[in-house]
């Protein structure tokens, strides 16, 4: 019989495991479909979402999933794309903002079927409706935990 150290350990480590296994299949799946890197979607997905489609790239740095240490080189690859823009703050000069193309719109809505179906095909299909209940509560508890704590000083802007 595990010990309670173990369960909890193997929660975290199974949360992980799956984390990692999902994530590497639908990059799979965007990248046999010839669209863009799951990476590039998380931070156009972010700017769809943001009002005018434009973030600071400080928020953009908070809000991104999966590249959080590379973000401003993300936004590089998606300026160099045509996806995206960086304009400089009229209220701030040291803030730049990541604004969403018309392009950048455009390729978002074109990854965004294959995004969703490998999101059914690895994950939610394996899991049945309760479980899939669970485990949205039970992350989203620990999600929101921690969006109330303040954010540790390395994380911090200057």
């Amino acid at each position: 019989m595990p010990d309670d150290r173990e369960d909890r350990i193997g929660a975290w480590r199974w949360l992980l495991l799956a984390h990692a296994a999902a994530l590497r299949a639908i990059e799979a799946d965007l990248r046999r479909a010839g669209t863009i890197p799951l990476t590039w979607y998380d931070v156009l997905l972010e700017l769809n979402a943001a009002p005018e489609g434009r973030l600071r790239m400080q928020e953009l740095s908070d809000r991104v999933v999966l590249s959080r240490t590379r973000v401003s080189r993300l936004v590089d690859e998606l300026v160099m794309e045509g996806l995206v823009e960086r304009v400089p703050s009229e209220e701030d000069r040291r803030a730049t903002f990541a604004v969403l193309t018309p392009r950048g719109k455009a390729e978002l809505r074109r990854t965004a079927p294959i995004y969703l179906a490998g999101i059914e095909e690895h994950f939610t299909r394996l899991l049945n409706e309760r479980e899939r209940t669970v485990v949205a509560e039970a992350l989203e508890r620990v999600a929101t935990h921690h969006s109330l704590l303040p954010r540790p000083k390395t994380e911090q802007a200057p």
